[in-house]
């Protein structure tokens, strides 16, 4: 008895100290923090590298070639992004179960419908040399920095190291974004039966056409505005650019505003970098886990993007007689679980998913140049970084596969630009219904590059985006089964066309404008809320009240219809719509909490701020559940030390750094951080600095 006590004991002294070691080991995590100073000596450099930081956190990396310049960029992005790195790279590849157990099995299975390790394998493969080093170079300093820095705390919490890192992988993580951004096949199956508005005719606002020609609400018959409002409830994924000539501004030089809108978290979706070595010079954002810059600027050039909203895929019911030999088995390992398998079917050019048909599910085959022509879109933004003028940025674009993206161009000779760039095929059903499989023995051809909508290079141009249609009357493509509702880009126009000259200050306070053009004029059915400006203030109860309202109608369509009508009869009356006698103010009522992703498993000790409810979807400074601006960026071209970026959070995903939600306050307020480029900038702002050696 007496040695049955003494094991037992032992035992439990065993688990009391695992315990107590996982518990110190956490708090060790939880204060980790990147080494941002001092020399690390060892790497796999040809040369030293400095890395310079600022009092944000960001890096600015001189190198004395670009070899050892993505190198460093990897090691610095590890250091304060490892977690953030290889979840992404999980979810892509559908091995989230694999450390997260069970519940996340059927995300992984999901993820595996899109076959993305060959697709990547495939990008890789035809790649050419310097691209290839690039990716390369950046792998290895991601895995200097996870062999090197504290292990953050996430990994601590779940008990696990991360894989190496491979120069696929960056190919990975950025097909999450063309998963996210492209027209889905669940989208296709959704419009079945349904007859969504290419637009809202009564708020057109297509760049092509200029300023003059924006729609005019106060001439639209009243059943044909605001159908988006009830009839589209696609999640607001959007985003907002638009840039202005130099003759247009105060400065004399090209200005150009962006505000990418993607999902809210913590780590934010973009990294902020300044990155320079001899012939290369590039700042901005980045998304995290690929090298060089996604959206910024160069010595010359700035860029900005929004997604295109374009039906890119078609889609086909399966014949009787699918080849058997095409169907693949995946292997899914399980953490506390079974090992599960599950069968997709792959040829060369189609992959099969299953999507809901009206509540039912069907199986159906999916035609996607991003399979079946696989090359990344990291070369296209490579040659970007590195453009001299617009034409240069033109030629890069002609290159960009996809996802499909609205781009605006500025250029140090005070030139703007408009191109939409990437693959469209020629369908004739727009991602509107679903191909019978007899039609799987046609091919649509790619729209060439030349007929996508633009704007051409000039210092006149007016140029501005918000996912809405681009092109006005006597285009000959339709592009879409529907593009996002048009609200933000009419109200953008709106803006831009109330005054003749722009500054910097003017385009970050459209950043921050509340007023929704759509929901302010649904207000107009109702008595007691006409004298609502629209605004989506922190303060107004209005604001609330017409949300409620919005979404109600939205469930019911025939409510609306019978508003318009009760409202001509009698003004004021609104039918099947119960509004809320003292609801909060839109502060509280849309604050959004920016959650980290482990949130989801009890974990919100790691979650972000709550921002107050200040915008919504339709609003150009959007904030919504789950989504919002992702940064806000304003470019004032060639004087690249004015104007800025701010992102919501802050540029480390470490918990115990400062730079974990350093810019919160800024962001709440509306403020735009400058971002130093230039020589003397930098210096003068370098609060740290790190010495990288081989």
């Amino acid at each position: 008895m007496r040695g049955a006590l003494r094991v037992a004991g032992i035992v439990a002294l065993i688990v009391v100290v695992a315990a107590a070691a996982f518990v110190v080991n956490v708090a060790l995590g939880m204060r980790s923090k990147s080494t941002t100073t001092g020399t690390l000596h060892g790497l796999a450099l040809r040369e030293p590298v400095e890395i310079l930081r600022d009092a944000r956190g960001i890096p600015h990396i001189r190198a004395a070639n670009r070899h050892d310049l993505f190198f460093a960029q990897g090691y610095a992005e590890a250091s304060d992004r490892g977690f953030q790195l290889d979840l992404l790279r999980r979810y892509v590849y559908g091995e989230l179960a694999a450390v997260l157990g069970p519940p996340l099995l059927s995300t992984d299975e999901r993820a595996r419908q899109v076959p993305v390790a060959a697709i990547v394998q495939r990008q890789w493969q035809a790649m050419d040399a310097p691209d290839r080093a690039m990716l390369q170079a950046f792998a290895d300093g991601v895995n200097a920095a996870y062999a090197r820095e504290a292990q953050p705390v996430e990994f601590r919490l779940l008990m696990y190291k991360p894989q190496p890192w491979r120069p696929q992988d960056s190919l990975a993580v950025g097909f999450a974004t063309v998963l996210d951004l492209a027209d889905s096949w669940d989208d296709v199956a959704a419009r079945i039966g349904k007859h969504l508005p290419l637009t809202d005719p009564c708020y057109d606002a297509p760049v092509m056409a200029g300023l003059a020609k924006i729609a005019d609400p106060a001439h639209c018959n009243a059943k044909t505005a605001l159908l988006p409002l009830f009839l589209d409830h696609r999640p607001p994924i959007g985003s907002n650019e638009w840039a202005t000539g130099s003759a247009h501004n105060a400065t004399h030089r090209s200005l150009l505003a962006n505000d990418p809108h993607l999902r809210l978290a913590i780590p934010g979706i973009w990294y902020l970098a300044d990155l320079q070595a001899p012939g290369f010079h590039a700042a901005g954002a980045v998304l995290a886990g690929i090298p060089g810059i996604t959206l910024g600027h160069n010595d010359h050039v700035a860029w900005g993007a929004t997604n295109g909203t374009v039906t890119a895929l078609s889609v086909f019911y399966p014949p009787k007689d699918l080849p058997q030999s095409n169907w693949q088995t995946e292997t899914f390992n399980v953490r506390f679980g079974k090992t599960r398998t599950k069968r997709y079917y792959r040829d060369r050019d189609l992959f099969g998913v299953t999507v809901n048909v009206r509540n039912a599910k069907t199986f159906v085959l999916v035609r996607w140049s991003a399979y079946a022509n696989a090359v990344s879109p990291l070369p296209a933004f490579n040659a970007l970084d590195q453009a001299g003028s617009i034409e240069d940025a033109l030629r890069a674009l002609h290159a960009y596969p996809g996802p499909t993206q609205n781009f605006a161009i500025a250029d140090t000779s005070g030139r703007v630009a408009y191109q939409l760039a990437g693959e469209i095929p020629d369908d004739p059903l727009w991602g509107r219904a679903i191909h019978p499989s007899s039609d799987l023995r046609k091919t649509y051809p790619m729209i060439p590059f030349a007929a996508l909508p633009h704007v051409s290079p000039s210092r006149s141009a007016i140029v501005w985006t918000a996912n809405a249609k681009m092109y006005g009357d006597g285009y000959p493509y339709r592009l879409s089964a529907a593009f996002s509702p048009p609200y933000r880009a009419y109200r953008i126009a709106e803006m831009l066309r109330s005054r003749p000259v722009y500054d910097v200050p003017y385009f970050t306070s459209m950043q921050l404008d509340t007023l929704s053009v759509s929901e302010r004029d649904l207000a107009h059915y109702f008595k007691e809320y006409r004298a609502w400006n629209g605004r989506f203030t922190p303060n107004s109860k209005t604001a609330t009240a017409v949300f409620d309202a919005r979404r109600q109608l939205a469930a019911n369509y025939a409510s609306y219809t019978q508003a318009v009508d009760a409202a001509r009869a009698k003004p004021g009356v609104v039918a099947s719509v119960v509004l809320a006698p003292s609801p909060q103010p839109w502060g509280a009522a849309g604050a959004v909490v920016v959650k980290h992703p482990l949130a989801a498993l009890g974990m919100s000790f790691l979650n972000g701020t709550t921002f107050p409810g200040n915008g919504d979807a339709y609003t150009v400074k959007v904030q919504n559940v789950g989504f919002s601006q992702s940064f806000r960026a304003v470019w004032d071209v060639g004087n690249w030390d004015t104007g800025g970026i701010t992102i919501p959070q802050g540029n480390s995903g470490r918990p115990g750094s400062r730079h974990y939600t350093d810019e919160a306050a800024a962001w709440v307020a509306g403020r735009l951080l400058p971002l130093p480029y230039s020589t003397n900038a930098v210096d003068a702002a370098t609060t740290q600095r790190l010495t990288l050696r081989p």
